[in-house]
């Protein structure tokens, strides 16, 4: 990936995150999530590495958001990529759209609906399993969240994976150390995540989720190994590109204000913090 390259996907990245911030208004939305994968978000769809695109494409591969609470992520992603007008944005938890809190078919480029944790990952198994019988080169992306490791059918469906050699399917963990409000560790403990999926027959890597150079050099090597399902662990900030609101147990949802809106956009544009000035945004406990 070249210098350009690299500047392309963080311009685009910034703008995602601009999007989400606009989503946390009139309603809110859980901004934090959403800003911690904005960039393997905008990496997955605008790099090249996967086949996506906005044209209808019988081989394109499939990327599923089992962690459907980040979807302001994706639905900024796709509106900037072309999958769908991006004015339509502003209509986010409108009744006159279905630009709502959860994936939803309804949204070109949506592969599922999604919003309880767990599931997808199942899903994925699935749709990996036909690509295999059907003798499709379609890889399948399920991008999880690292509390998400909680559900029980997360690793039902990495024994089912791993048995049936899915070498096609590739979770990517968002691994932003939080769990709603709480810190992971404090509240189920999770490490080491990578050799809780060895010891169910995957391949697993981590790598920063903030980098788009380390993200290329990891998915480069898709998959780890032959017959065996992979698994990234991409190391992220929750709320990364706001400093105020980064590494925020208590910005899991929000709800801003327009003036703190004003605010959070300023502080994503240069960089400095304005935590001496005290959010009044909603927060869901």
């Amino acid at each position: 990936m070249t210098g350009d390259e690299r500047n392309r996907l963080k311009a685009l990245a910034f703008r995602v995150r601009e999007h989400v911030l606009r989503m946390a208004t009139g309603g809110g939305c859980f901004v934090g999530a959403s800003l911690s994968c904005a960039d393997i978000m905008v990496f997955l769809y605008a790099s090249g590495i996967a086949r996506l695109s906005p044209d209808s494409d019988s081989e394109r591969d499939i990327v599923l958001l089992s962690k459907g609470h980040d979807v302001p992520a994706l639905y900024a992603t796709l509106a900037e990529l072309g999958y769908f007008d991006i004015r339509r944005l502003s209509n986010h938890l409108k009744t006159s759209d279905a630009i709502y809190w959860h994936p939803n078919r309804s949204i070109p480029g949506v592969e599922f609906h999604s919003g309880s944790l767990g599931h997808l990952l199942a899903v994925g198994a699935g749709i990996a399993l036909d690509c295999k019988l059907s003798r499709s080169a379609k890889r399948v992306y399920v991008i999880m969240g690292d509390g998400e490791l909680n559900e029980g059918s997360v690793w039902e469906a990495s024994l089912v994976a791993s048995a049936h050699k899915l070498d096609n399917l590739i979770v990517i963990i968002d691994r932003n150390e939080f769990q709603a409000n709480l810190p992971t560790e404090q509240l189920i403990p999770l490490e080491s995540i990578e050799r809780k999926f060895e010891s169910f027959g995957w391949t697993a890597e981590t790598t920063n989720g903030h980098s788009f150079e380390d993200l290329e050099e990891t998915f480069r090597h898709l998959p780890f190994r032959e017959d065996s399902p992979s698994a990234i662990i991409a190391q992220t900030v929750r709320g990364k590109g706001v400093p105020s609101l980064e590494r925020r147990a208590d910005r899991w949802f929000a709800n801003f204000s327009e003036a703190e809106l004003s605010m959070l956009l300023d502080e994503l544009k240069t960089g400095i913090s304005h935590s001496d000035i005290q959010l009044e945004g909603s927060v869901v406990r």
